[in-house]
């Protein structure tokens, strides 16, 4: 199960619930009507909230936003189900943020200022990122279908090794060959702009890819760990490395080349 309602800006807020909570309790019951036992569920490590401490699978939940929140309570849903379905298999991702060709979210806004050398880099740089490639989540849900058919499992994805801010961009400027400005701004100062840009979306009623919330999400430190996929015998296709120069290469380099299916994520 993928759908969801996942922007940082949705109104009215009930929408996170109807979508992510009540969704969840429709799909279920539509399942166990067709005899249905099996479901992979992406959650996400907004369940965690911010600038926590690598934490696993078993780390308590702190989600800090109505995604995050909505998430979670999917995921107790999962939970209460199970227990009065135990012979059901269901398996639960919680991926960080994830990117891709064609993705346009979070993180395609991000390499595509990167990339326009408007990028202003607010902080020091230093706080890691995990990360997760699109083509490694997919080959991960093709993994558990086919190899974890029992039980109720949870596991975090992640593509390793976390990069730093400054690491992201040098990734960008080797790729596309382009020196990025290294101008940093103070945090106080990007909260400050961040807010400006609230007001505006709020007197123009758009939706603008900058706000206090991005803002405060680009300075944490989003690290999670992942070291139970590690211990399974899962294999992730490609390297961050690669992922990144993939995406890099067909939204930046060679945009005419690709087609005109998009789609969203966090």
């Amino acid at each position: 199960m993928l759908a969801a309602e996942h922007r940082d800006d949705v109104t009215p807020v009930s929408l996170y619930y109807d979508i992510n909570v009540q969704g969840m309790k429709n799909v279920l019951e539509a399942m166990e009507i067709n005899n249905v036992k099996r479901i992979v569920f992406t959650s996400s490590v907004a369940v965690y909230g911010l600038n926590k401490s690598n934490p696993d699978e078993n780390y308590s939940t702190d989600p800090f936003n109505h995604y995050g929140k909505s998430k979670w309570q999917a995921e107790q849903v999962l939970q209460e189900w199970y227990k009065s379905h135990p012979d059901w298999n269901i398996n639960i991702i919680r991926p960080t943020v994830i990117f891709g060709e064609r993705n346009r979210g979070n993180v395609y806004n991000l390499l595509k200022q990167i990339s326009s050398g408007k990028f202003l880099m607010v902080g020091d740089g230093n706080n890691k990122k995990s990360m997760a490639y699109v083509g490694n989540v997919v080959a991960f849900i093709k993994y558990l279908i086919e190899n974890k058919t029992e039980g109720y499992n949870v596991y975090n994805y992640i593509d390793k090794p976390d990069l730093t801010m400054n690491d992201l961009v040098y990734n960008v400027s080797k790729v596309l060959n382009k020196k990025i400005p290294a101008i940093h701004f103070s945090l106080w100062l990007g909260m400050l702009g961040g807010y400006c840009f609230d007001c505006l979306a709020f007197f123009t009623r758009k939706k603008l890819t900058v706000s206090s919330v991005r803002v405060k999400k680009f300075c944490a430190t989003t690290q999670f760990d992942s070291s139970k996929v590690q211990s399974m015998d899962f294999i992730p296709p490609f390297t961050l490395e690669e992922g990144l120069a993939n995406t890099l290469t067909c939204e930046f380099m060679n945009p005419n080349k690709r087609d005109d299916i998009t789609f969203v994520s966090e």
